[in-house]
């Protein structure tokens, strides 16, 4: 665990800047870190951007042999790892050749490469800028009320844009402070909320799982934390109550790989009344639910979720003519609804509808139905 500011990261990010530069790294060459949560992997992300170089982190989760794919996809130049992946590292450089040939496509302004998790396929390179991810800091402070006064206890997978773009990254750029832990362990969450003294943390509904079924959860101090944020599309209401119920509000933020991911957020006033809406769009961004003819569906009519938004990638790695956008609009594949007061709620991905008697039936409904809600 370790408690840092910007102010950290930046003179972490000038030590590995000269690092880069020995190592005679140019604009448009990739990087991979390979590595769990540190200041380290802050500030080489950093330093990338000083040098003009991609900042790509690859999931510690996937085995080599797909790192390796990855890697060879992106055109790493160097892969940096910490020690305690040191296995891992090596057995990636044993399968390829460091460096590769540089990938054609780098466009000035381009900061990170990030991998989608490969559910729908083989994983794709989301390209985020200089100016995407910054208009994703100012969405995400806007939407959780993000101040120098913030300590967020920081425990999921920066190689997620989720673990690093919702709270981690938006909370340094307004001044607050970070608790990074290495990897989610409930209990060393439990304790650092009772002794650090965290304002908001990030969970996903697995993590939230865990925390609720830990013995120490009854009787926890929570009392410093002013909100819990969750990214993820559908959280279960149990999930959602169990928070409520020991007093912390549960947000949401919906959003992909490709989105920021800051796209649809759930205001805390609004919280307490609108259990399991993901809530409105983010500042600066746009949205529509379509027909699977391209058509705007008539509320409260679910459709799929389109975006369009500063904060949005600039497009895939190797694909730049993807499917996946129309006339500027990002085409999530995730399906929504809308109420009567313009809040969004996910129910589904377009490819998982089931059809049942002429009825169209979503996964949060069959979830939410197993679950006794």
């Amino acid at each position: 665990m370790r408690e840092i500011g910007l102010a950290d990261v930046e003179r972490e990010a000038d030590r590995q800047v000269l690092r880069l530069k020995q190592w005679g790294v140019e604009p448009g060459q990739s990087i991979g870190w390979l590595g769990l949560n540190s200041l380290e992997g802050l500030g080489l992300l950093y330093a990338c951007g000083h040098v003009g170089a991609r900042f790509v982190p690859l999931n510690w989760r996937l085995a080599a042999p797909e790192l390796a794919d990855i890697a060879v996809h992106a055109g790493l130049q160097r892969l940096l790892h910490d020690p305690a992946l040191a296995t891992l590292a090596q057995d990636i450089r044993n399968l390829i050749s460091l460096p590769l040939p540089i990938a054609a496509g780098h466009r000035e302004g381009d900061w990170m490469v990030v991998y989608t998790s490969g559910t729908t396929g083989r994983p794709k390179g989301a390209i985020h800028t200089v100016e995407g991810m910054r208009a994703n800091m100012r969405a995400a402070i806007e939407a959780q009320g993000l101040t120098s006064q913030t300590k967020a206890l920081a425990v999921l997978p920066m190689f997620h844009v989720g673990g690093l773009c919702i709270q981690v990254l938006p909370t340094l750029a307004a001044g607050g402070r970070v608790l990074l832990h290495e990897r989610f362990d409930p209990a060393v969450w439990l304790r650092d909320v009772a002794q650090w003294r965290p304002t908001t943390s990030l969970l996903v509904p697995a993590t939230m799982q865990a925390l609720l079924d830990h013995p120490h959860w009854q009787g926890a101090d929570l009392k410093s934390l002013q909100f819990i944020n969750c990214g993820s599309s559908v959280v279960p209401r149990a999930h959602l109550d169990g928070f409520f119920d020991a007093g912390v509000p549960v947000t949401q933020v919906y959003g992909a790989t490709e989105t920021g991911p800051v796209s649809i957020v759930l205001p805390l006033d609004e919280a307490p009344i609108a259990r399991g809406k993901v809530g409105r769009p983010a500042k600066e961004v746009q949205v529509r639910l379509m027909t699977p003819q391209g058509r705007p569906v008539v509320d409260p009519e679910v459709g799929e979720i389109w975006l369009r938004a500063p904060n949005l990638m600039r497009g895939y790695h190797r694909e730049p003519d993807s499917a996946a956008f129309t006339d500027g609009w990002f085409r999530t594949g995730d399906l929504a609804w809308r109420d009567a007061n313009g809040l969004y709620e996910v129910v589904g991905r377009c490819k998982d509808m089931i059809i049942s008697g002429g009825e169209n039936i979503y996964p949060a409904e069959i979830e939410n139905c197993v679950l006794g809600l």
